[in-house]
């Protein structure tokens, strides 16, 4: 069965996108072919996505996970019922109010790929029950200060295996189990 697992570029203080939601900070660093070839590892595991949908339930140019590199399904949560929408190769299908429903429709898609969890709401909702197997952060040498934090809110303690840890231009890219 497929691997849930939350993947995030994140800064050193924590955030995943400025105040905005803006991620524009994530590039311009040095950057070495090993760690071009960390993420491309991490993607190549991808079966499915899960994430959030924006407001209006739409899938904007520049919205779509990981710069549309992966055609694998994306399951968006929302709080209204909303058709699938196709775009390229890619189909999103939104779920409704149910995070339970919606991984284990990504795990069931992805097969015995893994299932990517996508943004701090969804990653820390599945953390608080249980559904997470794994966490890969690329860590980014910045100090944003204030923005959008990945774990802030988080309800419960969480404790982690260390799995693999690499560093090579600017980015750190750690890897854990999650025990419980």
């Amino acid at each position: 069965m497929a691997k849930v697992f939350i993947h995030a570029t994140v800064t050193l203080d924590g955030f995943m996108a400025d105040p905005q939601g803006g991620v524009d900070w994530m590039f311009g660093f040095p950057s070495d072919p090993r760690d071009e070839k960390v993420v491309e590892e991490v993607c190549q595991k991808i079966g499915a996505v899960v994430g959030g949908a924006n407001k209006t339930q739409t899938i904007e140019d520049g919205e779509t996970p990981y710069g549309g590199m992966l055609k694998v399904p994306v399951f968006l949560m929302t709080h209204s019922a909303h058709e699938p929408i196709q775009r390229g190769d890619v189909t999103y299908a939104f779920v409704v109010d149910d995070i339970m429903q919606a991984v284990e429709s990504a795990k069931h898609a992805a097969g015995d790929q893994w299932v990517s969890l996508l943004g701090g709401s969804i990653s820390r909702q599945c953390l608080e029950r249980g559904l997470v197997d794994e966490i890969q952060l690329d860590v980014v040498p910045l100090l944003l200060g204030e923005g959008i934090p990945l774990f802030a809110g988080l309800r419960k303690r969480i404790r982690l295996e260390r799995l693999e840890t690499s560093a090579f231009a600017s980015e750190t890219h750690l890897r854990y189990r999650v025990l419980s």
